[in-house]
């Protein structure tokens, strides 16, 4: 198969991956929901231990089957407990945020990352960004400062969590762009979780109340949710180019806001709808130049992998398989 035989079969794959990536966005909305619900009822370190662990449990049900035990061989070991840290503290900055706002505000602020992230690949990688990636950096954070309100004497503690959470899990973001190097994504998934359960674990001393076995169900449900969801994710990218799918994961926000009005009644507010649209314009705007910046930058078209591995390695069948880039890792 030629290389662009492998590129044209990937696009005949986009209407699957647009489909796991909707499918991600409600049961992402769905998790949350779930979340907010749950807060307002018990600790935020216990249900945030819950969501983690099922979590685990149901990557790793999805992942050690393909990968088996040699999954777990790594030589980034503090690397793997930073990163994991980094996120275990933007879950909890989220389940705070929950508890103290509405869900779709919450949600919209948390799509401030992809800003964030451009912000830190420039300080901490070093990446050039030039002058269209600064313009959407700004106006993004205009639309941040339109859904948070500040100065006007209504800006809650939650959109700080918010921000929090947007401003973590972007250094994550860059953490795994560098780790992805020499790590699998099953690998990076897989820490995550175990780390982020044993820090969630350390909480629980500050609060516990005995579940019912309703919310121990809800639960569960959160955990194994989030846990399907991130492999949707994950194979909506491997099915499709990021500039194909990554667009839907702004559903979130519709359905968040669905949900938070039909549940706790949340009416969405002008500066909610406004600035939503602002942060989601900017982040697609972002997408659109790196997909531009990728294609002018994508060298010209090679001989057949197959022709070229049969001279040069006499394995010809090895170009029967199909090399896929590793898709960046989902939200815990």
């Amino acid at each position: 198969m030629s290389g662009g035989d492998l590129v044209t079969a990937r696009q005949n794959q986009v209407p699957r991956g647009i489909f796991f990536m909707v499918m991600s966005t409600v049961l992402f909305a769905a998790v949350n929901a779930i979340v907010k619900w749950e807060v307002a009822r018990y600790p935020v370190g216990e249900v945030a231990f819950y969501r983690a662990l099922f979590a685990m449990v149901a990557v790793t049900a999805i992942i050690l089957p393909r990968a088996g035990i040699a999954v777990f061989r790594t030589r980034r070991y503090f690397a793997h407990l930073q990163r994991g840290i980094s996120q275990f503290g933007s879950m909890t900055c989220m389940f705070i945020a929950f508890s103290l706002m509405s869900l779709g505000s919450a949600v919209a602020i948390g799509f401030a990352a992809p800003l964030f992230t451009t912000l830190l690949s420039a300080l901490v990688l070093k990446e050039r960004v030039g002058p269209h990636r600064w313009s959407a950096l700004a106006v993004g954070f205009v639309g941040v400062l339109i859904v948070t309100e500040p100065g006007a004497g209504s800006l809650q503690t939650g959109a700080l969590f918010a921000l929090a959470n947007a401003l973590l899990i972007s250094s994550v973001a860059v953490a795994i762009r560098r780790m992805s190097l020499t790590e699998s994504t099953e690998t990076l998934t897989l820490y995550q979780m175990i780390v982020i359960t044993v820090c969630t674990l350390f909480l629980l001393p500050f609060g516990f109340r005995p579940p019912r076995w309703t919310d121990t169900g809800m639960l569960a449900l959160a955990g194994i949710g989030n846990g399907v969801a991130q492999y949707w994710w994950t194979r909506a990218l491997t099915l499709a180019p990021p500039s194909a799918v990554v667009p839907f994961n702004y559903l979130s926000l519709v359905w968040a806001t669905m949900l938070g009005f039909a549940i706790w009644h949340d009416v969405p507010t002008p500066h909610l709808l406004i600035g939503a649209a602002v942060v989601v314009a900017s982040g697609l705007y972002l997408l659109w130049r790196e997909t531009l910046h990728r294609r002018r930058a994508r060298p010209l078209p090679e001989p057949p992998v197959s022709v070229r591995l049969s001279g040069e390695s006499g394995n010809p069948g090895a170009a029967d398989v199909p090399v896929v880039p590793r898709p960046p890792l989902p939200r815990a």
